[in-house]
């Protein structure tokens, strides 16, 4: 077989965060993702030693998806020269930008961060900005030729709202890089698309060696607990990441109170990162799965419901403590 390209993997390798690839080809120099290596802490000190290539002489970032740890060293890679293209699926683009925003307020107070880098001036507004001056999008399988030989397009992967596989195409030879698969099924999302003609694969495997418990499962599962906490009069705290895992629960909650599944009791929804995301949500519908586009024909509030109280303010969350019990929190 003839030589396509080089592959570096710079991240995201002997652990499930810090994606982060380097692809060499027909002259450009690509990368893949530009993410947060995540460990016990919020960032770990892996982050801010230097990247293994050089920022000003990359010429494309192609983003898979808008978690952090695919997108969070976005601002050092600005901070440090790079002032290439990058590229997302739509949803993506604007996903990231609460993401990185929010991102870069926790590492601002985190002293043992600090003590490495001035992280005011690495993750400022003007990189985030500078940032979204550069990022353009494409739809799924919009093609988009980066050289005469070599093209690109992205595929629906499945894991998050705006998710992609990344699939590049060089002279007939196919490059597919994967980002995170799943989890199918998602109760909001299709299965990730079926590829059968891919010469170089390079998949992320972080829950390659086990299955998740169904859709069906998960949604008894939660009934129950519900159930159980309003029988004992109990406050349920669901703690959940801001992402997708937000507005799944919101989802599936709407049909259980919809639906008379559950009884009536206060659900708040205390997470203004999440809040902000959800708002995201709403404007692409077009990218839920039949299902859920299904629902929305006779329930196009499928994030809201009788009893849910969104807190934004600090003041808000507070409150939630006066608030008798039996209640639910959604908690970041």
């Amino acid at each position: 077989m003839k030589y396509v390209g080089k592959i570096t993997f710079c991240g995201g390798t002997g652990s499930v965060t810090g994606a982060n690839f380097l692809f060499e080809i027909d002259g450009k120099r690509i990368l893949v993702d530009c993410g947060l290596a995540q460990g016990k802490d919020i960032a770990e000190d892996s982050n801010w030693n230097p990247f293994i290539y050089n920022p000003k002489e990359i010429d494309i970032l192609f983003i898979t998806h808008a978690h952090i740890d695919h997108i969070g060293r976005i601002p050092k890679l600005i901070h440090e020269g790079f002032r290439g293209t990058i590229y997302s699926t739509p949803p993506t683009k604007e996903l990231s930008l609460p993401m990185l925003l929010d991102t870069a307020g926790i590492l601002a107070n985190n002293w043992k961060v600090n003590e490495k880098i001035d992280i005011e001036l690495v993750y400022s507004q003007e990189n985030i900005k500078t940032a979204f001056v550069h990022w353009s999008t494409l739809l799924y399988h919009e093609k988009y030729k980066i050289t005469e030989d070599l093209e690109v397009s992205f595929k629906n992967s499945g894991h998050i709202l705006g998710s992609a596989m990344i699939e590049f195409v060089y002279k007939g030879k196919k490059v597919l890089f994967t980002g995170d698969l799943g989890n199918s099924p998602s109760p909001l999302l299709p299965d990730a698309e079926i590829l059968t003609d891919i010469d170089y694969l390079i998949i992320e495997s972080v829950y390659g060696d086990r299955n998740h418990e169904s859709k069906e499962n998960r949604k008894k599962m939660l009934q129950k607990v519900i159930e159980d906490n309003y029988k004992r009069r109990g406050a349920l705290i669901v703690p959940t990441f801001s992402l997708e895992r937000s507005q799944e629960l919101l989802f599936e909650l709407n049909d259980l109170v919809e639906n008379k599944h559950i009884p009536m009791m206060p659900i708040y929804f205390d997470s203004p990162l999440a809040i902000k995301l959800t708002d995201i949500f709403k404007k692409y519908k077009d990218y839920f799965n039949d299902k859920a586009r299904a629902v929305m024909v006779h329930d196009k509030y499928i994030f809201d419901f009788a009893g849910l109280h969104t807190t934004l303010m600090s003041e808000d969350s507070k409150l939630i403590n006066n608030s008798p019990n039996p209640k639910i929190i959604i908690a970041g």
